[in-house]
């Protein structure tokens, strides 16, 4: 364990964002696409959810972040008007 406790939460987010969130969102999506079983659907917000609170939560995955906006259609458009 690193002596700095920030550095090894950051670390358990970050492996639990990949190896079981990610991992997970992939997994009910193949199941839906391909068995063509909805049933995980309905779970799919509460792990969007959870890996967009990490993904915010720190600057390197922030293009994760804005991966989940345009997937579910929450994309900022910003312009300028002069």
């Amino acid at each position: 364990m690193d002596a700095d406790f920030g550095e090894f939460y950051r670390q358990v987010e970050w492996m639990g964002l990949q190896r079981h969130n990610i991992k997970v969102l992939g997994l009910f999506a193949r199941i839906y696409h391909r068995d063509g079983k909805p049933v995980y659907l309905a779970d799919l917000p509460r792990f969007i959810g959870y890996a967009r609170k990490v993904s915010e939560r720190y600057r390197p995955l922030r293009p994760f972040a804005q991966l989940l906006d345009m997937l579910e259609g929450r994309a900022i458009n910003v312009g300028y008007t002069f």
